[in-house]
């Protein structure tokens, strides 16, 4: 048939993309506009090929085969078809399982099938050159494009060159339409500032009774206690030592048991005054919804804000681990129909984009427009910066439905949970701001 596809290996793309703009070929140093770099894959097609195009197969790696948030927002776009392999970690490095043999398995059975008259190839693995070679058997024609090089490399198979029909580069300037290089040094615009939200939640004052408490972990600490204080109730609940990183899951799927996230001591991720001014900026930023915002040297010298729950952090006269206020707010769960949870998951699928801020803003947005009794959202923003314990659990829970879990240890990368947070304290916010003025 009279129309082209067009098959795309994203490691050898964004690799390569990489590799011209940062220097390196690693993907976490650029940025992509997936929207722009799938438009500009239709129309170099539809133009180099002369035919319309039936669709564009995304081909891409995940741990145990997940969708990370951007096969998600791929997934979704008109005339897109994602196919995911798998990736595994040896030797320090990430390595795509099973992304050859299914590119070759389409290119094969879309030429076998006549589904289309070309097809073209952004790819550089000299693996796919029987399919090729099969797809120029049923009298389909191939053309194969490659991402300019770094440095005069080569980064295709030359085999691959020899037997394409046609071949074109993907420039420079083609490929800055659509992605960008994070650092400073780099071609594109840098790396955006970090969130306000994050950096007000980071600077949030602590309770009385958590500065007494952080007073009293010092002391221990100096007193050969470990470097680190688990995440259960009191000074000892979760072991000392090296400082555990908790899970996902506050009501006891964490890797400590202890339904919680722990702390962590110097050196493996606590936020320290130094962290803090980072995060802030010159100003300092201002706290979410009213609340005040104190500057980093005010927190005790050994402390760590727990920006999560506040298990550990207070005087828990309820049950379960948290105060009987806090326990007295439903969780999305309990709020939730049956048709209601049908519709969230369709939302999640065809909508949500699964940027960590996002996601805690869908989360709360749900949360607050199911919530019978406002009284109940006035006492949860007294809370700020702590989710209670069980909304808190239930809202990572939902987060790691969106392939944000580290690769590491299958828990969310730390940046991605502030993040998380700031987005359902900033709808908090923005609803609790919204009923004030309507009640003025």
């Amino acid at each position: 048939m009279d129309r082209c596809i067009v098959l795309v290996d994203a490691g050898y793309l964004l690799g390569a993309a990489a590799s011209l703009l940062a220097g390196e070929p690693s993907r976490s140093r650029i940025t992509v506009d997936h929207v722009a770099l799938i438009q500009g894959l239709r129309e170099r097609a539809e133009s180099d090929t002369e035919r319309p195009l039936l669709r564009i197969y995304w081909f891409d790696g995940a741990p145990d085969r997940v969708p990370q948030p951007e096969h998600r927002r791929l997934r979704v776009m008109p005339r897109v078809t994602v196919r995911l392999g798998a990736l595994t970690r040896s030797d320090g490095r990430w390595a795509q399982k099973g992304v050859d043999a299914a590119m070759h398995a389409e290119l094969t059975e879309l030429a076998r099938n006549r589904a289309c008259s070309d097809i073209v190839l952004v790819t550089g693995d000299g693996d796919l050159l029987p399919g090729m070679m099969a797809a120029k058997e049923h009298g389909v024609a191939v053309h194969l494009w490659a991402v300019q090089a770094a440095d005069g490399d080569y980064n295709q198979s030359e085999d691959l060159v020899a037997e394409a029909d046609e071949r074109r580069v993907l420039d420079r300037t083609w490929i800055t339409k659509a992605v960008r290089a994070k650092d400073l040094g780099g071609i594109c615009a840098p790396q955006p500032a970090p969130r306000p939200e994050i950096a007000a939640i980071l600077s949030a004052p602590l309770p009385e009774s958590a500065l007494a408490s952080a007073a009293g972990r010092a002391a221990d600490l100096s007193g050969g206690q470990g470097a680190g204080v688990g995440a259960g109730a009191g000074a000892g609940a979760g072991g000392s030592g090296a400082g555990v990183r908790g899970g996902v899951d506050h009501e006891g799927a964490g890797r400590d048991g202890g339904g919680g996230e722990d702390e962590r001591g110097a050196g493996k991720g606590v936020p320290t005054p130094k962290d803090l001014a980072a995060l802030k900026g010159p100003g300092g930023a201002p706290g979410l919804g009213g609340h005040p915002s104190v500057q980093p040297g005010q927190h005790p010298a050994n402390a760590t804000l727990r920006w999560s729950s506040d298990k550990g952090w207070v005087e828990r006269p309820g049950v379960a681990g948290e105060s009987a206020e806090a326990a007295s707010l439903p969780t999305l769960a309990q709020l939730t129909t049956a048709e209601q949870r049908w519709a969230d998951r369709e939302e999640d699928i065809t909508t949500v984009g699964g940027d960590p801020f996002e996601v805690g803003q869908v989360f709360a947005r749900r949360w607050m427009e199911r919530l019978g009794d406002q009284v109940q959202l006035q006492k949860l923003s007294t809370m700020y910066p702590r989710v209670p314990h069980r909304i808190d659990g239930e809202l990572l829970r939902y987060a790691a439905r969106f392939g944000l879990l580290a690769h590491k240890d299958d828990q969310i990368d730390e940046h991605d949970r502030y993040a998380i947070r700031a987005g359902f304290w900033r709808e908090v916010d923005v609803r609790v701001s919204a009923e004030r003025v309507s009640a003025e």
